[in-house]
């Protein structure tokens, strides 16, 4: 995709988050968008903390794990750690925990405030899919969702 593509997904994101105040709802969208949106991507959602997991919340994409420790995987370790991953081969992520077999590399950016925390996770079918520019459109999507959280 081109970067005016990405500009305009992300005011996509902005249109549909904008009247809404409701996580559930915004997240829901934003994943339904992204996975519309994206070419070669297999699974795109969030999930939210609760305890010490992470508990699947809103995504499009196969049937996913529904819970995973922090600290565990590439969502865990990202939340742990609350740096994005930007992830080529899954295969050579120690403790990789493979909720979609088709699932070769990933995106994931954490985020936390005081009434919600979790992380965004994209998925591709395909090894080394995702680039720096994509890490940080991720990053700005996951920056418009915390203004409405």
């Amino acid at each position: 995709m081109s970067n005016a593509s990405y500009s305009l997904l992300l005011k996509q994101v902005e249109a549909l988050i904008e009247s809404e105040s409701d996580y559930i709802a915004n997240t829901a969208n934003i994943s339904s968008l992204i996975y519309h949106g994206m070419e070669r991507v297999n699974w795109v959602g969030f999930y939210f903390l609760r305890d010490d997991e992470l508990v699947l919340g809103p995504f499009n994409g196969q049937p996913a794990c529904t819970r995973i420790p922090v600290g565990k995987g590439v969502c865990g370790t990202a939340f742990a750690s609350n740096k994005s991953m930007l992830v080529k081969d899954v295969h050579e992520f120690p403790g990789h925990i493979a909720c979609d077999a088709a699932s070769e590399s990933e995106v994931v950016v954490p985020f936390k405030t005081a009434t919600v925390s979790g992380v965004f996770d994209i998925d591709s079918p395909e090894r080394a899919r995702f680039t720096a520019s994509e890490k940080e459109f991720f990053e700005a999507v996951v920056a418009l969702l915390l203004k409405k959280l």
